[in-house]
């Protein structure tokens, strides 16, 4: 069975930096591609970053651009976050997808996604 495990959340100032991970254990379990999500309160969840690494592919949210960065490394995801604002708040989740598609902006959609950690709580005060 494979499982997510997100871990590096916690409560910080705005202007400081986080690294979120993602352990991904499961078997034989190789993910197509890994994404992180995000949910504040009383909103919907939303897309932050994604990365197919087989053809180099990164994608970013623009509310997040420049500031985040998404790395894979020994099947485990990261989730570097600098120059955090209040509006990072949210729950930070990892999901992983674990075969080809073609779809236009697939990373977007969060049906997309196979498999999906429990999240982590980022909070960032001003």
């Amino acid at each position: 069975q494979v499982q997510l495990v997100e871990s590096g959340g916690g409560l910080v100032q705005a202007g400081d930096s986080l690294r979120l991970s993602c352990a991904v254990s499961g078997g034989s379990f190789r993910s197509y591609a890994m994404g992180w999500f995000r949910q504040a309160p009383g909103k919907e969840r939303e897309f932050v970053a994604a990365g197919r690494w087989s053809s180099g592919r990164i994608y970013y949210a623009d509310s997040v651009k420049g500031r985040f960065t998404i790395s894979r490394d020994n099947g485990s995801v990261y989730l570097q976050m600098n120059s955090l604002k209040p509006e990072d708040t949210a729950v930070y989740y990892c999901a992983a997808r674990s075969s080809f598609t073609s779809a236009f902006d697939w990373y977007l959609r969060q049906n997309n996604y196979d498999y999906w950690g429990q999240g982590t709580q980022v909070t960032v005060s001003s």
